[in-house]
């Protein structure tokens, strides 16, 4: 696995859950509001956590840490997160994967073995706006496919939008509305501007204006909620 961070403590990424967070490098979309432009650009300049390292801090810190979210970056495109993860499960652990979906051959694979426990995927927009959100030409199939996957897996999910003014509105919100229509959970998540975003000069809904956003999916998803800002 190539492993370029570790947050060794988190009571936020994994619901309900006491976790480690990892992040793996590289990814295969290009989202111009991503925040983690750094594993995406040039994943080599970033250090290398070890596998021993990580098992070695889970090991430690047993009993306390219940969980492990992998994230990145892209995880799915790593060639042997099947066998990492498995090494989690070995150790007990619960495990959250992060994902864009558009590997979902990758995600079957998981869910058939039974290696997670909660997937979080982003749905970056309407069908109509998904490939000007991801920063490339996107096949739908594949995301459609992901979501079929991820909502008849029988295990805790979420679906989750960062919501950018320049790339998001009505209009895609209704579109949204029906790509993940009878979704148990959908997110709104507030956009800020870093540094660290791949493309400058976006900006981000105050959190009273996504929460009119959300009325629109509320007749198609049973729990809709805005987060990531105060």
């Amino acid at each position: 696995m190539q492993i370029h961070g570790l947050n060794k403590t988190t009571l936020l990424d994994f619901p309900g859950i006491v976790a480690s967070t990892i992040f793996t490098g590289s990814c295969n979309f290009r989202c111009p509001f991503c925040q983690n432009s750094d594993l995406i650009l040039d994943p080599s300049s970033q250090p290398i956590i070890s596998e021993d390292e990580v098992i070695a801090h889970l090991k430690k810190r047993t009993g306390i840490i219940k969980g492990v979210c992998i994230t990145g970056g892209e995880p799915t495109l790593q060639r042997d997160l099947q066998d990492f993860v498995r090494k989690l499960k070995d150790l007990g652990l619960l495990v959250k994967l992060d994902t864009n979906g558009y590997r979902p051959e990758i995600i079957k694979e998981l869910l058939e073995e039974g290696l997670l426990d909660y997937i979080a995927m982003d749905i970056k927009s309407s069908p109509e706006g998904y490939s000007k959100a991801a920063g490339i030409e996107v096949n739908m199939d594949l995301i459609r496919e992901s979501i079929r996957l991820i909502m008849q897996s029988g295990i805790d999910y979420e679906f989750r939008t960062t919501v950018v003014k320049e790339l998001h509105g009505q209009k895609e919100f209704e579109g949204i509305a029906k790509l993940i229509k009878g979704a148990k959970k959908y997110y709104l998540q507030g956009f800020i501007d870093s540094e660290r975003v791949l493309k400058k000069g976006l900006s981000g809904y105050s959190k009273e204006e996504l929460e009119e956003f959300t009325i629109i999916l509320k007749e198609n998803t049973t729990f809709v909620e805005v987060r990531g800002l105060d």
